[in-house]
């Protein structure tokens, strides 16, 4: 376990320890644990992709808009019905695959015409959560059913499948990013992109990658609140990119690309679900948790910043 990764997670079992000292008959029960977790699954899946993106130096601003979007498309699929009647396996392939083709398009303007990552996911950040609107004419997509309902509400056992789909997809990211030449390649990219470049590396393909990646990985954490909320809702994921970013940002990843784990990404999302949560249990005013992660996203990018200052010398 490296550095980082073991720093984050002191930190948070750190915030464990003191949130059940705090709240010990609230904090530290079964169905409190249970509900973070699930809570967890949302933002954890989105930061999945967007992990892939930070490791390349890259950023992702419009993954709350592409979540919405194609959740919302997935819930007027199944309500509406398609060509194939209210199938949801269409309707969920339909979501997930409008996704992967924006993260395509971001991918390609990136790549291709080099623009700055930020702007092109600003612009479709913007174009996004306009089409949600103007689909939706603002109205949220209710009554989804019951069978959209497994993958939002429903357990396996004990445990939610929403949380089972989160850590299957963490098992897949982890093996992607570990071990194969796709996962080195994201590395070398975020590392040196021209070095990477000249060694024979189709820099252009992994960035394209990495955004289709990260827009699906949106698509189904969208669906995934959909569906436990039996609703599709045209203000759903604003503010997940900034969660997104703070959980991996948290966990060790650079800003910067070249560095960072998927694990401690994980654990940075474990963080700021119990953060999110313990505010609420401490009775803190929720508008403080906004506060409360941009200064925790500055000290991170700062002992980020001051150790690559270190390892220069």
């Amino acid at each position: 376990m490296n550095n980082d990764l073991s720093r984050t997670l002191i930190i948070f079992l750190l915030l464990c320890v003191a949130l059940g000292i705090a709240r010990p008959t609230t904090f530290l029960t079964v169905s409190n644990v249970i509900n973070v977790l699930s809570q967890i699954s949302v933002n954890g899946i989105v930061v999945i992709g967007m992990t892939f993106i930070l490791l390349t130096g890259g950023i992702d601003i419009s993954v709350g808009s592409v979540a919405a979007f194609t959740s919302l498309i997935t819930a007027m699929l199944l309500v509406s019905g398609n060509p194939f009647g209210s199938n949801i396996v269409v309707a969920l392939a339909a979501g997930i695959g409008i996704g992967v083709l924006v993260g395509a398009v971001s991918g390609f303007f990136i790549s291709k015409i080099e623009l700055q990552p930020f702007i092109v996911t600003l612009a479709m950040m913007t174009i996004f959560r306009g089409m949600t609107m103007v689909v939706s004419q603002g109205n949220p997509v209710s009554q989804l059913g019951e069978t959209f309902s497994f993958i939002g509400v429903k357990y396996l056992g004990p445990i939610p499948i929403n949380v089972i789909i989160m850590i299957s997809f963490y098992a897949i990211a982890y093996y992607v990013l570990e071990h194969t030449c796709f996962g080195r390649y994201v590395y070398a990219v975020g590392g040196n992109k021209e070095a990477a470049r000249l060694s024979g590396i189709n820099t252009t393909k992994i960035i394209m990658g990495i955004y289709m990646i990260c827009a699906a990985t949106a698509s189904i954490a969208g669906m995934i609140l959909a569906s436990r909320v039996n609703s599709a809702t045209p203000t759903a994921g604003n503010g997940s990119e900034m969660d997104a970013i703070a959980a991996a940002v948290i966990g060790g990843v650079s800003l910067t690309g070249g560095k960072g784990k998927i694990m401690g990404a994980l654990i940075g999302a474990f963080i700021i679900g119990v953060l999110n949560n313990g505010l609420v249990l401490l009775n803190i005013d929720v508008y403080w948790t906004q506060v409360v992660k941009g200064v925790i996203i500055l000290l991170a990018v700062v002992a980020d910043v001051l150790s690559k200052r270190k390892t220069a010398k």
